[in-house]
């Protein structure tokens, strides 16, 4: 099992950071480098308890999907959504939001395990961890950009 941990601080009310980080069209334009679009499920506006997205995007120079539930959903600390279709053999992603005194701090904790033994832990070694922690950071900083710009214009 492979852990990714990150935290972000944002100059936002936690109830924005929370709204727009289950934002699935804020989501496909953040991720619009990897082309990611909702194709079933929620495949617009905010996600909630119980419902299911399925994204392809393009990854490593090749089309993949993904599907996950939203399992845990406590407005506006946190949800988690895992998969339930994709190429992982387990893949958990926990959104925790903490009201401060500046806005809020963000803490992604990705719990994932690669498919393929001892191939897929090479490649999560040498590849993978490193291309999800990118892409989880991007995603992180398209958020506060959005947030604290938006806010600024007020």
């Amino acid at each position: 099992m492979t852990t990714i941990y990150i935290k972000t601080k944002i100059n936002a009310p936690v109830i924005e950071v929370f709204d727009l980080s289950r934002d699935i069209d804020f989501h496909m334009y953040s991720a619009k480098k990897t082309n990611e679009k909702a194709i079933s499920g929620t495949t617009s506006r905010l996600i909630g308890l119980g419902e299911t997205v399925k994204w392809r995007g393009k990854h490593f120079g090749i089309y993949l999907t993904h599907q996950s539930k939203i399992t845990c959903f406590e407005y506006p600390n946190k949800f988690t959504d895992e998969m339930i279709t994709g190429h992982f053999t387990s893949f958990k992603h926990q959104h925790i939001f903490h009201k401060t005194t500046s806005g809020t701090e963000m803490i992604d904790i990705l719990e994932y395990e690669p498919p393929y033994s001892i191939f897929g832990a090479l490649f999560n070694i040498t590849i993978l961890k490193r291309h999800l922690t990118h892409f989880l950071t991007s995603r992180n900083l398209a958020i506060k950009l959005h947030l604290e710009t938006k806010n600024h214009e007020v």
